[in-house]
């Protein structure tokens, strides 16, 4: 989801800060809900080194391929929501992103203020989502595909409508930009396909590794811990 550099510069670029800005608010607050109900700030800073490494190796190793305005990743968003949290999950990306940028990719910097407020706004939308429609007497490593599905659809599914937004602000309607933008679009829902079944997959391991259990290196509610 790295936006193309060029797709919106110039003072335009302005409204990046704004919108990075409220993220980071947001990600204030979900790190707050973690300290308060999930494991403290031990956990909150163990947790975030872990899913800052993850989301590192996620945009540096993981396969990704330039489609349309922007670049399709597997992010595994809600992977790392239901492992780690709301809070550690959004620190990850945040610094996973920016330790990727300074380090092997400098030119995606101008960027960096879209990419992560299309990373974090819809993540923060999936935790909302995931309250609804997980019951609060479910531990996270019983949930099932249906649920781990609508997760990943509001997630990749926000990326795509950020990612959408920000290539009509800075390159208006023309047929051209709206072919790329359904091009991304159409490319990067087929990671809905796979994450589901990252998350599955994941949670399956946890489910029968019991030493992770109590510890605070994953979310409580893993194992359906009360907060």
């Amino acid at each position: 989801m790295h936006i193309e550099p060029g797709v919106v510069d110039g003072a335009k670029l302005a409204l990046s800060y704004a919108t990075a800005a409220a993220a980071g608010g947001l990600t204030l607050k979900m790190s707050w809900d973690t300290i308060r109900e999930d494991g403290g700030a031990t956990a909150l800073a163990m947790r975030s080194v872990i899913t800052t490494l993850l989301v590192f190796t996620f945009f540096e190793v993981f396969p990704h391929h330039a489609v349309g305005v922007s670049e399709v990743h597997l992010i595994l968003g809600s992977t790392l929501y239901l492992m780690f949290g709301a809070g550690p999950a959004a620190i990850g990306l945040a610094l996973g992103l920016l330790i990727q940028g300074v380090l092997f990719a400098p030119f995606d910097l101008p960027q960096y203020g879209m990419n992560v407020t299309t990373l974090l706004v819809p993540l923060y939308a999936m935790s909302l989502i995931a309250k609804r429609i997980i019951p609060a007497a479910t531990a996270y490593k019983d949930v099932s595909y249906k649920q781990a599905l609508a997760l990943s659809t509001s997630y990749q599914g926000g990326i795509v409508m950020w990612v959408g937004f920000w290539a009509l602000y800075g390159h208006g309607f023309g047929v051209e930009n709206l072919s790329q933008i359904a091009a991304f679009g159409g490319a990067y829902m087929l990671v809905v396909i796979v994450e589901p079944l990252a998350d599955l997959g994941v949670l399956a391991i946890a489910k029968n590794w019991h030493k992770l259990d109590g510890t605070p290196i994953v979310s409580n509610r893993v194992y359906g811990h009360a907060a």
